[in-house]
């Protein structure tokens, strides 16, 4: 049901000197570095102001503390709007920092960088990306409550919310992630949007007619509107109905000006996205009242009323802390698992159960293998929750007897599916449906949160529609697993659409984030010990559809060597040539091997999942494993793309750089030459020419 907050302007003076001053420390941020956003903090001032001055528990002294709300800034192009709030509340950021805004080696860089600077929760800029994170963020509040929180001890019980902008809301990534928690009756999300009517190059009648809070209302969520984003009384009852309603998640509509108060640019597009120049700037500060100089101008009461946030949030944290340890006496294991899940700390043994898979020639297909693994080590991890863009019988991800994370008081009668375990907050399977660009967006907002390890799944060929939350999962450095199965043309019949060509090499391209194609079921079960314990990047997982060949490890080099990225797998003295293989292409070079030794060529085997841990080790162990003398042939069934790196001029890459095509797997990768047969053609002629040269 939507309302509206009637307009009734009014406020103290002291309110007016605050805002103010988050406006122009933001304008005058901006027109330093002649680069930025000032039509944002401009007009979204007061809504911000009354959110982190009356509603919004953190602790300036602390920005980890546990038990915080969680505030996004998914019009993360205002940046200087979170900034000058985090620096007048005083967290550490002083105004030298606001002074260096966008400048090299600052931490007030254009757009919020989780990370980077103290108390930003996520990093924005890409528009929606911060919207579904503040979904993963209620999640993961929702999971913990519903797991820890007992009785008289509500251990987890914080907001999430978020200021939100036009181009949150068009971008297709929220209108995934806004029906899901509509869905979940996320109640304690609270989403502010900056309703301004004016975009980067137009106006929101161009391109933005719908009505908004009926469309949100269909999805599940509380509406309200607010005529005057000036009116501070209006803005705090519709915040505080929100919170009272538990059972929906609330998007509050605030009617704004961009660039309020800038005679010439307010409501305009030149209010959007570049400083408003020396003349409009002091325009501006006369209009609303504001000294000309001296710039950066933080006035002694404003300062003292926002530092009220320190010692609130030392108290807010310390009566926390004085609950947290009558809890710990009453129910110490539950206190001792979760503190290891807010230190990011992993139970010792959590591994222990993990199987180690006989020889096998049959063998199975990774994805199968990667599903044993999760069921082995799931219970021993608490914090890790996940699911797939509704392909859980086909990633293998689901965690049986796990339950579904989902809204408790939907009847269960009306569900669908696998209920194993249970409907409730306390499920640790996500159903996330047909959205995969969200689910990759709330996975990192759940890994942003803390306390969780996520996971998600799809097919690989999907990957395109999670790459810029991935990309983003990498920037921030969270820990989490993106699990991509069906990995190569060996997915058979279902054709190009579906086969995946250049997308391991398109994810090998994204900085910091670890890439692994095991070659066999226990190089899966080490992939999945190296995504679990990797603390400062994603991992994806990259699985094959095709049953693989379990190789014997009394025969071949322990699976081990997975960690370091590549090993040599068997090897012959003085070797004439190395083989070089990732995924379901190992299998092939181990009968190649045979192949070639009956032809008195000596061949070394080199197993290579993950290019980024490779890279990390020592030269003199790359050296060793693939020495530049020695002729190299890779064999992958994707894009050779990079792959001269490692195979040198004179080496070869056997790969694909077309696309698929409709047909039974086995033939696919006959007609694409990926034999045993076809790479000792390929390795006897790469031989004779290099012997020739």
């Amino acid at each position: 049901m939507s309302t509206t907050q009637k307009s009734k302007t009014h406020s103290s003076k002291l309110d007016e000197l605050c805002i103010n001053t988050i406006r122009f420390l933001s304008v005058d941020a901006v027109q330093k570095a002649n680069s930025g956003h000032p039509g944002l903090p401009l007009g979204a001032a007061p809504m911000a102001y009354v959110l982190w001055t009356k509603f919004l528990n953190h602790n300036p002294a602390n920005p980890n503390w546990f038990n915080r709300d969680r505030f996004v800034l998914s019009a993360g192009h205002g940046s200087m709007l979170l900034y000058s709030l985090l620096h007048l509340t005083g967290y550490d950021l002083p105004l030298e920092q606001i002074k260096q805004f966008r400048q090299w080696g600052s931490k007030t860089p254009g757009h919020p960088e989780r990370g980077l600077t103290p108390g930003v929760e996520t990093t924005t800029g890409p528009l929606g990306q911060g919207f579904a994170n503040g979904v993963g963020m209620a999640i993961a509040e929702a999971y913990l409550a519903a797991r820890y929180n007992k009785p008289g001890f509500d251990i987890i019980n914080h907001h999430t919310y978020a200021l939100v902008s036009d181009g949150d809301l068009m971008e297709g990534v929220s209108a995934e992630a806004a029906p899901l928690a509509g869905h979940l009756k996320l109640g304690k999300l609270i989403y502010l949007y900056d309703n301004n009517h004016i975009t980067l190059a137009s106006a929101t009648p161009v391109t933005f007619t719908e009505d908004h809070a009926k469309r949100f209302e269909a999805y599940g969520w509380h509406t309200q509107s607010v005529e005057d984003g000036n009116d501070l009384e209006a803005i705090e009852n519709a915040i505080r109905t929100a919170e009272q309603e538990t059972e929906k998640p609330s998007l509050i509509l605030i009617r704004t000006h961009i660039g309020y108060g800038s005679p010439n640019k307010q409501d305009t597009c030149a209010a959007h996205g570049s400083a408003l120049g020396t003349e409009e700037v002091a325009l501006t500060k006369k209009n609303l009242g504001w000294p000309v100089s001296p710039t950066f101008l933080v006035p002694p009461e404003a300062k003292s009323h926002f530092h009220k946030a320190i010692e609130d949030g030392k108290k807010k944290e310390k009566e926390w802390q004085k609950l947290f340890s009558s809890y710990k006496k009453k129910y110490p294991k539950l206190a001792t698992e979760l503190m290891e899940l807010i230190d990011g700390k992993l139970p010792k043994g959590w591994d222990a159960k993990i199987p180690e898979f006989p020889k096998d020639d049959k063998g199975i297909a990774s994805r199968v293998a990667s599903g044993k693994v999760m069921q082995a080590f799931y219970e021993n991890l608490p914090g890790f929750i996940g699911g797939s863009a509704d392909l859980n019988t086909s990633t293998y991800t689901e965690l049986k007897n796990a339950g579904n994370f989902e809204n408790p008081t939907m009847a269960v009668g009306d569900l669908q599916g696998s209920a194993e375990g249970g409907w409730s907050y306390a499920g640790r399977n996500m159903q996330y449906g047909v959205r995969e660009h969200a689910m990759g967006s709330i996975s990192n907002g759940m890994a942003a949160h803390g306390g969780i390890i996520p996971f998600t799944a799809t097919f690989l060929t999907f990957s395109d529609y999670m790459r810029p939350a991935i990309r983003l999962a990498s920037l921030m450095e969270l820990n989490e697993i993106f699990v991509f199965t069906h990995d190569s043309i060996a997915l058979g019949e279902d054709g190009p659409t579906h086969q995946s060509i250049e997308h391991i090499a398109a994810l090998r391209a994204i900085p910091r984030l670890i890439v692994i194609r095991p070659g066999d079921a226990n190089e899966t079960a080490v992939a999945w010990r190296v995504a679990i314990e990797s603390k400062e990047a994603p991992v994806t997982l990259i699985l094959s559809r095709q049953e693989l060949p379990t190789l014997d490890r009394k025969k071949f080099a322990p699976a081990e060597g997975l960690r370091k990225g590549a090993y040599v797998l068997s090897d012959m003295p003085n070797p004439d040539l190395i083989l070089i293989a990732t995924g379901s292409e190992v299998g092939l070079i181990v009968e190649a091997q045979q192949n070639l030794n009956k032809k008195n060529i000596k061949v070394r085997l080199v197993s290579m999942p993950s290019w980024e841990l490779f890279d990390a080790q020592p030269l003199a162990y790359r050296n060793k494993v693939l020495p530049p003398y020695v002729i190299k042939i890779a064999v992958e069934a994707g894009s050779t793309q990079g792959w001269c790196r490692y195979v040198g001029d004179k080496g070869a890459v056997i790969g694909i750089d077309k696309f698929g095509a409709s047909a039974p797997g086995d033939i696919m990768m006959e007609k694409y030459g990926f034999t045993a047969e076809n790479i000792c053609k390929q390795a006897i002629a790469i031989l004779k020419k290099n012997k020739h040269e």
